[in-house]
């Protein structure tokens, strides 16, 4: 199957929690409007950022048709529906297909991990086959995983059993492996870089045209900024925009990471999206003071997503 590749920026958004931890719909709304307006086109729901795993089956359901239903069709809606139940898996991908989703995603079960290509495909396959129109997105994140397996083989091994494989969420360090699955049958599979901190890198190297983001939910401009210049052939301009992203990653990194201290940047910047569930730990009101003095200190809040 042909399915429409990717250009431009996708952010995998924080799932709003009230101060009971219950999930909330009510800031979606505003949160989809932002996004627009910096630039992004279109949302990776129930992944990692939005602790998924966390989340009841019922939950999740319900948070996808929140998001469809306050976007216009041109803006993306990919709904993550990986569990460690297959038949979770298969109920969300089905439910996903019927309220009008542009696509499925799955990462590889923590548990049981996949030791082999084999069984990986199996995993995906029968994700898949619940949603035979929907382009279906692998999402490679072996650092949350444990799986570590190779990509290029996984790909060859599916290609014939996914009729809907549609390519690769790659949440990876190595680019040589993310180019020769971009180079595989002349760039067949829609390879959607996932690590913000090498953006730039992927674009040079391996010709990338879309990606998935985390830290695009509060510099995404900054990030759609990175493709922009590229693209214009400013590579200079380019380059400081992603060297600017990783200024703010190495902030995050000292606040637990984009799942705990991003999803208090939110609040920092005008949405708050509440708690993150247990067993994250949250951010103490000490904490968000620091957290606010280092994002001042490298003029966050001139570069970041505005409402």
């Amino acid at each position: 199957m042909n399915f429409e590749k990717i250009k431009g920026l996708i952010v995998a958004p924080f799932t709003p929690f009230d101060k009971k931890g219950e999930i909330d719909l009510s800031p979606i709304g505003d949160y989809a409007t932002m996004l627009q307006k910096n630039g992004i086109i279109g949302v990776f729901i129930n992944g990692s950022s939005g602790e998924g795993y966390m989340m009841t089956v019922e939950e999740r359901m319900k948070l996808a048709e929140k998001w469809i239903s306050v976007v216009d069709k041109e803006f993306k809606v990919i709904v993550h529906v990986g569990s460690t139940c297959i038949k979770d898996s298969y109920k969300m991908a089905q439910h996903a297909a019927e309220i009008g989703a542009f696509g499925i995603g799955a990462m590889a079960s923590p548990f049981p991990k996949a030791g082999r290509v084999e069984e990986l495909v199996k995993y995906c396959e029968e994700i898949a086959c619940a949603a035979p129109s929907l382009p279906f997105y692998f999402y490679h994140i072996p650092a949350l995983s444990g799986v570590y397996l190779p990509m290029l083989p996984f790909l060859k091994a599916a290609e014939d059993r996914i009729p809907n494989l549609a390519g690769i969420k790659y949440t990876y360090e190595s680019l040589y492996e993310y180019n020769q699955c971009m180079l595989y049958k002349n760039g067949k599979f829609d390879m959607l870089h996932g690590q913000d901190e090498t953006i730039l890198s992927a674009l040079v190297m391996g010709g990338a045209q879309g990606g998935i983001s985390g830290t695009g939910n509060y510099i995404g401009n900054v990030l759609v900024g990175v493709i922009n210049e590229f693209n214009k052939g400013n590579i200079e301009k380019a380059r400081e925009l992603q060297n600017y992203a990783q200024k703010v990653i190495n902030v995050i990194v000292n606040y637990r990471g984009n799942i705990v201290g991003g999803k208090r940047i939110m609040k920092l910047i005008g949405i708050d999206l509440g708690i993150n569930r247990t067993p994250f730990q949250n951010i103490s009101d000490a904490e968000e003071n620091s957290l606010a003095k280092e994002l001042e200190a490298i003029n966050f809040f001139a570069y970041c997503n505005k409402f």
